[in-house]
């Protein structure tokens, strides 16, 4: 299992960009959570196999169709146990 915590920036926020975040988590078996940033961005803590964290970090990349991604960083960290993936406020 591995851990990565994420910020995505663009047009991010209005466009149900932790919404389809969390339904993509569940779709690939990752769990972690999605988060709205007060700068605009998005923060997301995603853990899962290597494979299911690498297609969503890919899916995030584009996002919904009404987002406009322009950056997505991530950073290594290690495991929490989350036993779901939640949209947190």
């Amino acid at each position: 299992m591995i851990a990565r915590q994420v910020v995505v920036r663009g047009r991010v926020q209005g466009v149900y960009f932790r919404a389809s975040t969390c339904d993509e988590a569940r779709r690939h078996g990752v769990v972690g959570w999605v988060r709205n940033l007060e700068d605009g961005g998005v923060e997301a803590w995603l853990e899962g196999s290597e494979e299911a964290v690498s297609a969503l970090l890919a899916w995030m990349r584009r996002g919904p169709t009404r987002a406009r991604v322009t950056d997505v960083t991530q950073t290594e960290r290690s495991p929490r146990d989350y036993e779901d993936f939640e949209v947190s406020r």
